[in-house]
């Protein structure tokens, strides 16, 4: 009774009718703008690690997994949110560089084609391993333990948890691009990534600042983890999805270009949560894909 009142107040007042479906557009694109932030700070940690050191990270997903669950616990044994947070972010540091040190390391002695493959090979045993103990322990689903609710903006409605992913999200950004332009480490990791024969000569060493890049990348890659917890839950599964969608990201943004990969992630996020708000979920994923090719193949005929 209620639905057949509302669309015959629907019709009665066009006006009305639009209002809603404009407001109703928008607030699915604040909720596709976190979601974009998030694709691409987990495109930014692909894009990173295979500018410096030409490793494709398929373990990103993994890394953005463990994070959420570390928070968890830590929540559990009494620490604070905040606290939590940085307990897991320190904690997927340290596992990333352990990851470094151990595996990495070989990787890192081949060259161009090879080292990409090895690093694809390695990354992936890396995930697998990863997930298979956690599959041990965790079965559930989880996300960060906060209830959140929605506020009014201008006449929208507006989780509590999309202003928080988008706020951390241009703050994390911005300090990473004045990381790169205002810092020693920063400059020496871009002269790396653009000659990393000078480097060398500039007593530069590329194999230190690999090391670094690669714990950078797993504590934004885990940043994201945390801030995607904020709005839908995970299990360990997730971070097979999670990666693909670093992926695709890093790809379409240019797979060595930190501000295209930036834009892909905010740009494919609209796309799919439009595409999911109109057509359906499984729909989506498939205009998601076509759009990611569609991106990559008119950003070839360019030349970007």
């Amino acid at each position: 009774m209620t639905e057949y009142l509302l669309l015959e107040a629907l019709a009665a007042d066009p006006l009305l009718a639009v209002g809603q479906s404009i407001s109703g557009y928008l607030e699915v694109g604040v909720d596709g703008l976190a979601r974009g932030f998030v694709f691409a700070l987990l495109g930014v940690g692909i894009t990173l690690v295979y500018g410096l050191g030409e490793v494709l990270n398929l373990a990103a997903g993994s890394f953005a997994v463990v994070t959420i669950l570390l928070t968890i616990i830590a929540v559990d044994f009494g620490v604070p949110l905040i606290g939590a947070i940085a307990i897991a972010l320190i904690g997927i540091g340290v596992i990333a560089l352990l990851i470094d040190k151990g595996l990495l390391s070989i990787v890192y002695r081949s060259e161009d084609g090879e080292r990409v493959l090895l690093g694809i090979f390695t990354t992936l045993g890396v995930a697998m391993a990863i997930d298979g103990i956690l599959f041990n322990f965790f079965t559930g689903r989880y996300s960060v333990p906060i209830s959140l609710g929605s506020m009014d903006i201008a006449g929208l409605s507006v989780r509590t948890g999309n202003l928080i992913i988008i706020s951390v999200s241009t703050v994390t950004l911005v300090g990473l691009f004045l990381f790169f332009r205002e810092t020693f480490t920063g400059k020496a990791m871009r002269t790396i990534t653009q000659d990393e024969v000078g480097a060398l000569h500039c007593g530069i060493n590329p194999r230190k600042f690999r090391t670094v890049i690669f714990v950078m990348s797993a504590v934004l890659i885990g940043m994201a983890g945390v801030l995607y917890g904020l709005s839908s839950s995970v299990q360990v599964i997730s971070g097979f999805e999670l990666t693909v969608y670093a992926l695709i990201v890093s790809i379409v943004g240019g797979v060595r270009s930190v501000s295209g990969t930036i834009l892909a992630g905010i740009f494919l996020g609209l796309v799919l949560t439009y595409s999911t708000f109109i057509i359906g979920a499984y729909q989506a994923v498939l205009i998601l894909f076509l759009v990611a090719v569609g991106a990559m193949t008119v950003r070839g005929e360019v030349g970007l």
